[in-house]
C-alpha cells in the first residue's frame, strides 16, 4: 500500500499545531518537510525552532525533504530535530555516494531528490544505496504548480532501474499530486504521493488524504 506525505510547508502556520494534530488523527504516513535556503530554489521555506515545534507534536516520521546547497553541513541537525527520512537533490550533492552514507550512519534513511529535468539514469551507480528517491513533479521552489506530465515516464524508468540493480527504493512524487492524478501513479509505480495544496486547500482535508490514500 502506498503512502500518503502532506507536505507541511502548504498548511497554515498560524495554527500548526492544528494541522499537525489533524495529520496525526488522519489516514497519512509521514509528514513532508520542505526545507529551502533562497540559493538552491528561489524560495525560503523554514528552519529548525518549526522542524523543532513539528518533533514536539508529530506522532508520524518527519520526511525531510533539503533543497538547500551543502545539505551535508546540517545532517547531524536534522537528526537531532527529528528527521527520520532525510533527502538530498543529485544536483546539490558533489559527492552523493558519501553523503548517502553519512545519513545512514546516522540512522536515518538516505533519500536523492531529482528535479524534473535530472535523467533517472545518473542514479544507476548509487540507486542501491539510496533508500527513496523523490522525482519532483514540478520545478523545486514553490506549492501549488501544475504536475509535468513527463513524471509518469520517470517512475517507469525508475521502477524498471530498481529491478535491474535489485534495489527496493521507494519512489516519492513530490508536486502537483492531487485526486485527479494519484491513482495513476500508484498504477505506474509510486510508492509514497507527497500532497501539499490538494490535502490543505480541501474543505475537508481528512477525507482528501483518505481518498489520496485509497487511490489505486
Amino acid at each position: 500500500m502506498h503512502k500518503i506525505a502532506p507536505s507541511i510547508l502548504s498548511a497554515d502556520f498560524g495554527n500548526l499545531q492544528r494541522d499537525i494534530e489533524m495529520i496525526n488523527a488522519s489516514d497519512a504516513d509521514w509528514f513532508h518537510v520542505d526545507v529551502m535556503d533562497g540559493v538552491f530554489v528561489p524560495n525560503i521555506s523554514f528552519g529548525f525552532p518549526v522542524m523543532k515545534a513539528l518533533q514536539k507534536h508529530a506522532q508520524k516520521p518527519l520526511d525531510v525533504h533539503l533543497m538547500i546547497v551543502q545539505p551535508e553541513r546540517y545532517f547531524q541537525e536534522f537528526k537531532d530535530a527529528g528527521a527520520e527520512v532525510l533527502t538530498i537533490h543529485y544536483e546539490a550533492s558533489t559527492h552523493l555516494h558519501r553523503s548517502i552514507h553519512a545519513i545512514k550512519d546516522l540512522g536515518m534513511k538516505a533519500g536523492v531528490a531529482l528535479n524534473p529535468h535530472t535523467p533517472v539514469s545518473l542514479l544507476e551507480d548509487t540507486l542501491a544505496d539510496i533508500d527513496l528517491v523523490i522525482l519532483m513533479s514540478v520545478n523545486p521552489g514553490f506549492g501549488g504548480q501544475k504536475f509535468i506530465q513527463n513524471t509518469y515516464k520517470k517512475v517507469q524508468q525508475l521502477k524498471a532501474l530498481r529491478e535491474k540493480v535489485g534495489s527496493d527504493t521507494l519512489i516519492e512524487i513530490d508536486g502537483g499530486v492531487s485526486t485527479s492524478n494519484a491513482a495513476e501513479l500508484v498504477k505506474t509505480g509510486a510508492d509514497v504521493l507527497v500532497a501539499g495544496n490538494a490535502v490543505f486547500a480541501s474543505g475537508d482535508p481528512k477525507a482528501t488524504i483518505q481518498q489520496l490514500k485509497q487511490s489505486s
